[in-house]
C-alpha cells in the first residue's frame, strides 16, 4: 500500500477550478476534525455550515465528496481543496500518519478475529445498547431472518421514523443523508426477503415504507436528492416483489395510480414502468383507466397531462401524446420541440421538422433556444446552410447575448460568409452598448457586460476589445483584458489591477481577502516584467501597513509569500 498521495497542488487547481481553488485557499484555517485513514481522509470544514468532506488516497486520480450542495452535484468543491491542501501541508508526516492508520485497522481487525464468540457477542451488545440506530438496523435483519417474515413491517416503520433521524422535527440537509442510507438499507433487506422466498411479505413491507418516506421528504431538505435517489430504490424492491408474489393486477394498478396521483408526486417523475411485469395486462388497464380519468377531470394539470403522456408513450400511441402536447402549446416553441423529438423518436423525421418551423413561426418574441439549436442542427446536416444562418440571424436579432453570437459564427463560418455577418452583428452590438441604458439593459447584464467586448475577446480580437472596453465595459471585463495582455502589455494589465484593487481596501470577508491576494500576485508578476520591482515591494509594504488590522488578509498574503 502506498504511503504518499498521489495529487499535486496543481491536480487541485485543475479539478476543482480557478473559482473553487482560490475559494479553497480561504478555508485553510477552517479544516478540523482531520482523521489521516490509510485510504482516505476524512475531515470537517466549520464555517456557515458544517460539511462532512472525504477525500480518497487509494485511487490513481484525484477524487472525493463532500456533504456541501456544490459537492453533492458531483463537483470538486472548495472544501475538498481546503482539505487537499491540508493533507499537502502535512508533508513528510504523512506517510508515517498513513502508515500508523493502516496499523490500527489491522491492529482491530486481528483483534475482532480472536474474540470468543461470547466476547464479540458483548461487544455488539455494548454497541446496541448504546447506538438507537445501531439497534433498529439489527432488528430489521433479524426480523427478516426471523420465522414470521410479516413482521417486518413493524421494524421497517421504527426504522424510517423520521423523528428518530431528524434533530429538531426536521430534516436538515445533513440529516437527509443519514435518513437516505436508512432506506437504503432497508431496500437491501427487503431485497433479501424476495430471494428468501417471502416476496408477498416484502411487498407488504415495500409498500408500508414508501408511505412513510413520503412523509419524511414533507419535513426534509433533500436538495441533495439523496432522500429520492433511495426512495427509488425502494419503489424498484416493491414492484420486484409484487412481481414475484403475483399481486393482484387489478388492485396493484388501482393503488399504483393513486400513489402517483397523490403521495408519488413528493418523489418526482414518478415511472410506473418499474412494474410492467407485475401490472400485465389487466393492471396496465386499470392503471391507464384511473390516469386517464383524473387527467380528463383537470386537463391542465400539471402532474395528471405528466402522467398521461407517460401512459400514451408507454402505449406507443404517438398521435394522442403529440394531441395532448398540442392543446397546450406554450408560446416560446418548446412544446413544438417536445413534439417533434416525440415524433422523430417514432420515425416520423418529416412530421418531426413541420412541427418545429411551425414553433419558429409561432413563437412569440424570442424562440427556446433549445428549439433553434433543433432546426438549425437539422438544415446543417440536410447542407441548408444558408437556411441554418438565417435561422441563426432571426435568433440573434431577438437574443443578442453571447451564446446566440457564437451560434451565429459557427453558422456563418459553415456557410461561408462570416466575415460580412461578423461586421453587421458587431454593429448591433455597438449600438446596444452605447445606446440609451433602458434599450441596452439586458445585453448590458446578460453576460456580465455588453456583449459587444465579450464578443471580440471570444473573437480572440483583443486589440479591438481593449478599444471597445475604453467605450464601455464591466470590471470583469476588463480584469479578463488585462489577463489576456499582461504578458505583451504589463503596463497595461497593471493599471487595471491597481484600480480594480483599489475598491477592496474599504472590504472585509474571505471572498474579498482571496480577490485582493490575486490581484497583488498578478500585480507583482506585472512588475516583475517590466523590470520595477522595487516599486512593486514599496507598494506592497504600503498595502500591508495600510490593511494591518485585517488579521486574516494578513495571514493569506503571508502563506502566498507576498511580504515586502
Amino acid at each position: 500500500m502506498a504511503t504518499a498521495v498521489s495529487f499535486t497542488e496543481a491536480d487541485l487547481r485543475q479539478a476543482a477550478g480557478e473559482r473553487s481553488f482560490g475559494r479553497g485557499l480561504g478555508y485553510l484555517t477552517a479544516v478540523g476534525d482531520l482523521e489521516i485513514g490509510p485510504d482516505e481522509v476524512t475531515a470537517t470544514v466549520y464555517g456557515t455550515d458544517d460539511y462532512a468532506v472525504v477525500l480518497d488516497l487509494a485511487g490513481g486520480g484525484l477524487s472525493g465528496g463532500c456533504s456541501c450542495p456544490y459537492g453533492q452535484d458531483g463537483f470538486f468543491c472548495k472544501h475538498l481543496v481546503a482539505v487537499g491542501l491540508t493533507v499537502l501541508r502535512l508533508g513528510e508526516a504523512l506517510p508515517a500518519r498513513r502508515a500508523a492508520a493502516a496499523a490500527k485497522a489491522g491492529a482491530l481487525d486481528a483483534w475482532l478475529a480472536g474474540l470468543s464468540r461470547e466476547d464479540l457477542l458483548a461487544v455488539v451488545r455494548d454497541q446496541i445498547a448504546e447506538d438507537p440506530g445501531f439497534r433498529h438496523r439489527l432488528e430489521l435483519r433479524a426480523a427478516a431472518s426471523g420465522p414470521d417474515p410479516g413482521a417486518i413491517g413493524d421494524r421497517v416503520a421504527e426504522l424510517l421514523d423520521a423523528s428518530r433521524t431528524s434533530r429538531y422535527g426536521y430534516l436538515e440537509y445533513d440529516d437527509a443523508h443519514a435518513y437516505a442510507g436508512q432506506v437504503g438499507e432497508v431496500a437491501e433487506v427487503l431485497g433479501g426477503l424476495i430471494d428468501g422466498g417471502h416476496a408477498a411479505a416484502a411487498a407488504g413491507a415495500a409498500r408500508q415504507a414508501l408511505g412513510t418516506v413520503v412523509a419524511a421528504l414533507a419535513m426534509a431538505d433533500d436538495s441533495s436528492g439523496s432522500i429520492g435517489a433511495s426512495a427509488a430504490e425502494l419503489i424498484g424492491v416493491h414492484a420486484r416483489a409484487c412481481a414475484a408474489a403475483q399481486a393482484d393486477p387489478v388492485e396493484l394498478g388501482g393503488w399504483l395510480a393513486r400513489f402517483a396521483l397523490g403521495d408519488g408526486q413528493t418523489l418526482g417523475g414518478f415511472d410506473a414502468g418499474a412494474y410492467s411485469e407485475a401490472l400485465g395486462e389487466r393492471g396496465a388497464a386499470e392503471y391507464r383507466r384511473l390516469i386517464t380519468a383524473a387527467w380528463q377531470g383537470n386537463p391542465s394539470g400539471f402532474y395528471e397531462k405528466y402522467l398521461m403522456e407517460e401512459v400514451l408513450r408507454a402505449a406507443g400511441d404517438v398521435d394522442a401524446l403529440i394531441a395532448s402536447y398540442a392543446a397546450d402549446l406554450l408560446p416560446s416553441g418548446y412544446t413544438h420541440l417536445r413534439i417533434a423529438q416525440e415524433l422523430d423518436a417514432a420515425g416520423r423525421p418529416g412530421d418531426a421538422l413541420a412541427w418545429a418551423e411551425r414553433g419558429m413561426r409561432e413563437a412569440a418574441g424570442a424562440a427556446d433556444s433549445r428549439l433553434v439549436d433543433y432546426l438549425a442542427a437539422r438544415y446543417a446536416a440536410a447542407g441548408a446552410l444558408s437556411r441554418a444562418l438565417a435561422l441563426r440571424n432571426h435568433a440573434f436579432d431577438a437574443d443578442r447575448s453571447l451564446a446566440s453570437y457564437r451560434a451565429l459564427r459557427e453558422a456563418a463560418r459553415a456557410a461561408g460568409h462570416w466575415e460580412e455577418v461578423r461586421e453587421v452583428a458587431l454593429a448591433r452590438l455597438r449600438a446596444d452598448a452605447t445606446g440609451p441604458r433602458d434599450r441596452a439593459r439586458a445585453w448590458w447584464y446578460r453576460d456580465g457586460g455588453p456583449v459587444w467586448v465579450s464578443a471580440l475577446i471570444d473573437d480572440g480580437d483583443i486589440a479591438a476589445a481593449w478599444d471597445a472596453a475604453a467605450v464601455a465595459a464591466s470590471d470583469g471585463q476588463w480584469l479578463t483584458l488585462a489577463d489576456l495582455v499582461s504578458e505583451d502589455r504589463p503596463a497595461d494589465a497593471l493599471a487595471v489591477y491597481l484600480r480594480a484593487i483599489e475598491p477592496l481596501r474599504s472590504t472585509t470577508g474571505d471572498a474579498a481577502y482571496q480577490q485582493a491576494a490575486a490581484l497583488l500576485a498578478k500585480i507583482q508578476d506585472c512588475h516583475r516584467r517590466l523590470g520595477t520591482m522595487p516599486e512593486f515591494t514599496a507598494y506592497l509594504a504600503w498595502l500591508r501597513a495600510d490593511q494591518k488590522r485585517k488579521r486574516n488578509l494578513i495571514k493569506l498574503l503571508d502563506q502566498r509569500g507576498l511580504r515586502p
